[in-house]
């Protein structure tokens, strides 16, 4: 009993101190290869040395299973990448210098086709249940 106690303790303090960002970009599709040659070569390497990256993603050839509503003319992003945080203040506080720095404005500004490549960006913000 008493380990169960330790690790309900522990699980719930880490709670209360990480939040995870969990970033999707609708990417235009038709760019999609040369956006994940430009993503492994620069903005990764970049990124994981700045943050906690915790996994960067590309939608595989394989077709989304999507159940319930119908979603919008863009369907689902495809590309994902979670980064970790204290808190939503340490987020608030880094993630705007990192992104405006000179040396990540270089990199982006290789992103194919430029910024209007990016047809949505959502971030959502995640407390971990296990």
């Amino acid at each position: 009993m008493l380990v169960v106690v330790v690790f309900t303790i522990g699980l719930q303090q880490r709670r209360k101190i990480m939040i995870y960002e969990i970033r999707n970009y609708h990417f235009r599709p038709d760019l999609i290869d040369a956006y994940k040659t430009w993503a492994k070569a620069e903005a990764i390497p970049h990124l994981a040395s700045q943050l906690d990256v915790l996994g960067f993603w590309i939608n595989s050839k394989d077709a989304p299973e999507v159940n319930g509503a119908p979603q919008d003319h863009l369907g689902t992003a495809n590309v994902t990448w979670i980064i970790r945080w204290r808190d939503l203040a340490q987020r608030n506080e880094v993630l705007p210098r990192i992104l405006s720095s000179p040396a990540w404005q270089d990199i982006f500004s290789r992103v194919p086709e430029g910024p209007a490549s990016y047809l949505r960006i959502e971030a959502k913000f995640a407390d971990a249940l296990m």
